[in-house]
């Protein structure tokens, strides 16, 4: 909780005092139409990219196949739009980076491992639910399944 107050005061506090640094160097209108532009180009891409992974998860579920790693892509995708959007240097240096599929590549990663990190230590459970009225819950103490599944999902 702490933590995720601290996130909430320190990202915009820093986000708040780069605007006005960038604003005293290159003018209050300068520094507005950066945000506009970044907000624009950003919703773009993002919207872009958004529609191609759509596409893959349509073509993947077609084939029948999980689309696990395209979902996770669209989240990202996502994530990066709405912060994209949001004026600031941090969060557009973030936002470009999730649009990136080779820094996005790295951050599915990184949040897999946070995952099975979770799932090992009994902070998270995954339960899956796949064409049936039961509920199966697949963690590690599950005898029939591997833990952790391999990424990406198949």
């Amino acid at each position: 909780m702490a933590k995720l107050l601290l996130l909430f005061i320190l990202v915009p506090a820093t986000e708040l005092a780069l605007l006005i640094e960038i604003g005293s160097r290159i003018g209050t209108i300068n520094t507005l139409l950066l945000i506009v532009v970044t907000g624009v180009l950003g919703a773009s891409l993002a919207s872009r990219q958004g529609l191609a992974v759509l596409r893959q998860i349509q073509d993947e579920t077609v084939r029948g196949q999980m689309p696990g790693s395209a979902i996770v892509d669209g989240v990202i995708i996502l994530v990066a739009g709405i912060v994209l959007m949001t004026p600031g240097i941090l969060t557009d240096i973030l936002g470009f980076l999730c649009l990136i599929p080779a820094t996005r590549s790295l951050i599915k990663d990184r949040l897999w491992q946070m995952l099975e990190r979770a799932v090992h230590n009994n902070r998270a459970r995954v339960v899956v639910n796949v064409g049936s009225s039961e509920t199966q819950d697949h963690g590690p103490s599950d005898q029939d399944q591997s833990w952790p599944p391999s990424f990406p999902p198949q």
